[in-house]
């Protein structure tokens, strides 16, 4: 496999991180020290994993962070008052609430609750809202990302056909809305396709970049695309396998080994979008930073 046509988040991660360090250095001689606080209820084992992940590029990078870790039985309550505590707290620019959520809370409820000045993943009404209309507080974290991979390996979008497959909040409706700007590194005609829509194969044939995020393992198969198509793989989905010690593997969206060949550039999983979401994350809270204490970065 030729190295050239594999789109590594690992790099453009790297090279994101340079940049939000050099920044976080501007706000600390101007007095500011940016602040991020997560909050996770319950035991769920890939949301621990996330959350100490986000834990340790914090430190690594030099903002200040605290996480709450509540039992799964919080009330919704009590986790709205903690997060109007955090409102009010200087000392965090940044408040993540991780998802999902246990089922007595409305997540709803709960991301319109944080101030949206303070809503590093851009889920609040108010923010999803800026987006829409091309004028964002923040770009949510992941359809950030790749934005940054399609920017670093100069993959043009402008005047492009690009699917999306899923219609997630986090990643396909931004996502979508992203690319239909009238702006750099969007300017696409985008389609959404979804598990309801019918002869899904008749738009991803026609794409020039298909963006997949449905949640399904090696959904997108090469009968669905045309040659030297791009491929953004957004899954991550752990499927069994007894000849790994952990007895199972993660994998993509997209039937990797069998899109290789006829994709003139692709993301792998692992090591494609999933490792620029906290990237984006630590980007996003000094921006935040930046924005409340009006600094223009």
């Amino acid at each position: 496999m030729q190295g050239s046509k594999i789109l590594a988040g690992k790099a453009v991660a790297e090279f994101v991180n340079q940049q939000t360090i050099e920044k976080i250095e501007i706000l600390k001689e101007k007095g500011f020290n940016p602040g991020l606080v997560v909050v996770l209820v319950g035991d769920d084992p890939a949301s621990a994993v996330y959350v100490r992940s986000k834990g340790r590029m914090c430190e690594k990078m030099g903002i200040l962070s605290k996480t709450y870790h509540l039992p799964a039985e919080t009330s919704e309550t009590e986790l709205l008052n903690l997060i109007d505590e955090l409102n009010n707290d200087d000392r965090y620019n940044g408040i993540l609430v991780q998802l999902p959520l246990p089922k007595q809370i409305n997540e709803a409820k709960v991301i319109e609750s944080i101030n949206h000045l303070k809503d590093v993943d851009c889920f609040h009404p108010r923010n999803v809202g800026l987006l829409s209309i091309g004028s964002p507080y923040l770009l949510p974290c992941t359809p950030a990302g790749i934005i940054e991979i399609l920017k670093f390996y100069k993959i043009e979008t402008s005047g492009k056909d690009v699917v999306v497959i899923g219609r997630s909040n986090i990643v396909g409706k931004p996502m979508a809305n992203i690319l239909i700007q009238k702006s750099e590194h969007a300017n696409a005609t985008v389609s959404i396709v979804h598990s309801r829509t019918k002869d899904l194969q008749r738009y991803t044939k026609n794409a020039d970049i298909v963006i997949a995020a449905i949640g399904q393992p090696a959904f997108l198969k090469p009968d669905m695309v045309k040659e030297d198509v791009v491929i953004i793989d957004v899954g991550i989905n752990r499927v069994e396998d007894a000849s790994t010690e952990k007895g199972y593997r993660i994998v993509g969206d997209v039937d990797y080994n069998g899109l290789f060949e006829m994709s003139s550039a692709i993301t792998p999983v692992p090591g494609g979008v999933g490792v620029m979401t906290i990237s984006m994350l630590m980007h996003n809270t000094i921006h935040a930073c930046a924005k409340q204490n009006n600094i223009d970065l």
